[in-house]
C-alpha cells in the first residue's frame, strides 16, 4: 500500500493516480462553475496579499516578478514541493464545497 508521501512524490506522468496539479483540475472541470470561480477568486486574493506583502517598504524600481523569478531559480525543490501541497489545498477546497 501506497503511503500518503508515496502519493504527495510520485510520478507526474502516473496515468493511474495522476499528479496534485492534474486532480486540481481534474476536480476543477467537474465542480459547479461557480464553486469553482469563487475558489479562483480566494487564490488570486490570497496572491494579491501576498504580492502587496512582499512589496511593502520596496522602492518604486522593485521588480515583483524578477524578484519571484530568482527566488524560484535559487529554491527550485521546495517550490515545486509548496505547489504540490497547494494543489492538494485547493482541491481539497472545492471538493469540500461540493456537498453545501
Amino acid at each position: 500500500m501506497a503511503s500518503f508521501k508515496d502519493w504527495f512524490t510520485e510520478d507526474e506522468d502516473d496515468i493511474f493516480m495522476g499528479s496534485p496539479k492534474s486532480k486540481f483540475f481534474d476536480v476543477s472541470r467537474e465542480a459547479s462553475k461557480d464553486i469553482v470561480e469563487e475558489e479562483m477568486d480566494k487564490i488570486v486574493e490570497k496572491l494579491a496579499v501576498l504580492e502587496m506583502i512582499i512589496c511593502a517598504g520596496k522602492d518604486e524600481d522593485f521588480d515583483i516578478n524578477q524578484y519571484i523569478k530568482d527566488y524560484t531559480l535559487d529554491n527550485m525543490a521546495e517550490v515545486n514541493a509548496m505547489k504540490k501541497g497547494l494543489y492538494v489545498e485547493f482541491t481539497g477546497d472545492i471538493i469540500s464545497r461540493l456537498d453545501s
